[in-house]
């Protein structure tokens, strides 16, 4: 077995070294050795950024891969990293990842041993991973058992409880009746926190801050519970004001043996989902520290958990910490403890889903430096985050280095699809020190360049830069309060402006040269100034809107090569620019009055997207006059309309029929989330212009309706 020399194996025989839940001390016991069936065929059920990170890190320990797809994902990069794949079924997770009978006959089919669910889909479903173990193939996770205990909020509270790790003050109770969950609300006492005992990813949670609020909250989350979950039960638990979310790493073998490898700050959230993650916390002390991991490794023990887990924890501004939940599965933001710990956790599991022992014991793991993990998003950050899909028409990434990670399943040219989860990549870097680690992560998020969809890229910027982040000044309502600085409106200089006009200028003079071809004189001085003239300077004006803003440009050619631009009433710029391109990546540097400032530019469909060190921003050109004439499809009034791309779900009107304002109209799925679309106004439905199950585009027109006040 001698993974790194560190167990002991002789004649059947193991040392069990185990984590003392008192003294933090190894204990030592002789035990039958757990069997070892090395690992030669893996399938990852599952897609995207995770399936391309397991495949990675099997192949280089020279395990064979087998991938999955669905219809929509034919393509995909995780197809085609993998060395053989199986189609599943339709683009709907349930017609395809979520069948459990078509990944276990995949398994089948290809020879592979085990099974790596990644998170999400089948990563903690209770029946798949006790199916998996009665079809004689290796589910690369924890036993059944522990993601059935860890699975269901009260149970895991108990059983943590009795396991001595600290659990916030609560009811977990089976008696749901109205009366006694606000008999118990009343003991708890307010803000009180609402939960849905099967909840996860903020789904059937509320906060009821007074007695007045309890019923509607609890109805509520109730009513989203149910739909999440197929389960109403819920929990009371006292609300911490201004909490900080900490989880710790932790790992188990089959040996019995435990470690943690430290803990991630979670705190700033959305939609109470993570965006940005980093290890170790900021401003956790030392001794905090060690209580956290311990207590982490406390639950682990209490479920028998083997495997990569991680024990999710409530902290309040004292450092003083409460059990929340643990999820019995690898986390998207593992990456952050690999880079501070050294490790490579996907090995780590699958080694210990062979029989193997921990490679590390608690001893020999260190911290080292600070990370940071940034979610990429295809969202509308300004529109309450509102998810997004599309193409991925332009997509450059910072350059990949032992100390930046571009964890992704997508390359330029891809769709994120409105099927799945619109997370585009997480941007992951390293350094000495979280100062150090924050400007590397700014710095990578400006080279963070996409162009086709609404991004999270410049929200992110703006975060990572205020103040309190910088301070370390993190917790769960982050956002809001801070909302208005994280939100601000962006100042379109005249040297944007110009940047822009003379990105335009000097592409259209590029595209000509190109053109010509070998026809061109090389002695003409048309040649060398094509916008050159005889007796008189050439002059061009344009159009450019951004933010709402349209700005009239005047630029006049001179005739050293450099320009004269006036934006509006403005004063003059002189101004001289050059366009240059390097791996891929277009730039342009402007020389205005003395003054060079550089960015990088894309031109595409008449847009002009410049990407800065502070932020990305774009112009439109003008359209010509033909082009306006021909109409763009505008989307007819008296209709409600797509908020983003989507399937249909649900029709809930029929043409003929009247609405009110506000009236539920359509029920739509997009990225994992249901949408009620609702009637702008009072009227006529005059027609529906879809049916279930059709696929919209964003602002397409749902239904048609003649208004109350034109009947």
């Amino acid at each position: 077995m001698g993974l790194y020399g560190i167990r002991a194996c002789l004649a059947g025989k193991y040392v069990q070294r185990s984590l003392c839940t008192t003294c933090n001390s190894l204990s030592s016991a002789t035990k039958t050795a757990p069997k070892v069936t090395p690992l030669s065929k893996i399938l990852i059920a599952n897609r995207g950024e995770i399936a391309c990170r397991v495949i990675r890190s099997a192949k280089r320990l020279g395990i064979q891969t087998v991938a999955v797809y669905s219809d929509a994902d034919r393509n995909a990069m995780h197809v085609d990293m993998a060395d053989s794949a199986v189609r599943l079924g339709p683009a709907a997770s349930v017609e395809s990842y979520l069948r459990q009978d078509r990944v276990l006959e995949a398994a089948f089919k290809t020879g592979a041993q085990a099974i790596h669910p990644g998170y999400g889909f089948l990563s903690e479903n209770v029946e798949f991973a006790e199916l998996c173990s009665k079809e004689g193939i290796i589910f690369i996770g924890p036993p059944a058992s522990a993601i059935r205990d860890m699975g269901i909020k009260s149970t895991s509270k108990h059983i943590m409880s009795a396991a001595g790790v600290p659990v916030i003050h609560g009811y977990h109770g089976e008696d749901q009746s109205l009366e006694r969950l606000k008999q118990e609300a009343e003991k708890i006492g307010f803000p009180l926190m609402i939960k849905a005992v099967r909840g996860g990813g903020g789904k059937g949670m509320r906060i009821a801050y007074t007695p007045g609020e309890f019923d509607s909250q609890l109805e509520s989350a109730k009513r989203e519970a149910q739909k999440s979950f197929g389960d109403q039960v819920m929990l009371l638990e006292r609300y911490v004001e201004r909490p900080r979310h900490v989880e710790v790493q932790v790992f188990g073998d089959k040996y019995d043996n435990y470690v943690y490898l430290f803990e991630r700050d979670c705190s700033v959230q959305r939609r109470h989902q993570k965006i940005i993650e980093e290890a170790p916390g900021p401003g956790i002390s030392s001794k905090t520290r060690k209580e956290l991991g311990e207590a982490a490794v406390r639950a682990a023990r209490a479920v028998g958990y083997v495997g990569a887990g991680t024990v999710e924890f409530i902290m309040d501004p004292q450092q003083n910490f409460f059990f929340m939940e643990m999820n019995t599965r690898l986390q998207v933001e593992h990456p952050v403890s690999e880079m501070i710990t050294g490790t490579d956790l996907v090995e780590w599991q699958l080694r210990v889903a062979a029989g193997e022992p921990l490679p590390l014991d608690q001893s020999q793991i260190h911290l080292n430096g600070h990370a940071f993990e940034a979610r990429i998003y295809a969202e509308e950050p300004k529109n309450n985050f509102l998810p997004g899909a599309g193409p991925l028409l332009h997509l450059i990434t910072p350059k990949p280095s032992s100390d930046v990670r571009v964890e992704t399943g997508v390359a330029q040219g891809d769709v994120v699809s409105v099927f799945y989860d619109p997370m585009i990549a997480k941007l992951v870097v390293w350094s000495s020190d979280r100062a150090s680690a924050l400007r590397k992560l700014r710095s990578c998020l400006s080279e963070y360049n996409i162009v086709g969809l609404n991004t999270n890229v410049d929200f992110l910027m703006e975060l990572s830069s205020h103040p309190k982040f910088i301070e370390g000044d993190v917790h769960t309502d982050f956002i809001s309060q801070h909302y208005n600085d994280l939100f601000p409106v962006k100042s379109i200089t005249d040297n944007l402006v110009s940047q822009a006009v003379l990105a335009c200028i000097l592409n259209e003079l590029k595209v000509s040269s190109s053109q010509q071809g070998s026809t061109r004189d090389p002695h003409s001085p048309f040649t060398s100034y094509p916008m050159a003239r005889l007796n008189h300077s050439c002059q061009k004006s344009m159009k450019m809107t951004c933010q709402g803003v349209t700005y009239d440009v005047v630029v006049t050619c001179c005739e050293n090569g450099s320009y004269k631009l006036k934006v509006g009433e403005s004063a003059e710029i002189l101004a001289s620019a050059r366009l240059s391109e390097s791996d891929n990546v277009t730039s342009i540097e402007l020389n205005a009055n003395g003054e060079i400032t550089k960015s990088r530019v894309v031109l595409l469909n008449g847009n002009v997207h410049l990407f800065t060190k502070d932020g990305s921003v774009t112009f439109a050109t003008e359209k010509p006059a033909f082009l306006k004439s021909l109409g763009q499809g505008s989307i007819q009034q008296g209709g409600a309309v797509a908020p983003m791309p989507g399937i249909i779900e649900k029709i809930l009107v029929k043409d003929g029929e009247e609405v009110q304002l506000g009236q539920p109209l359509l029920v739509m799925i997009a990225m994992k989330m249901e949408y009620v679309i609702r009637a702008p106004e009072a009227g006529v439905i005059e027609k529906v212009n879809y049916k279930v199950g059709d696929s919209v585009a964003k602002n397409a027109a749902l239904v048609r309706f003649v208004s109350a006040d034109k009947k």
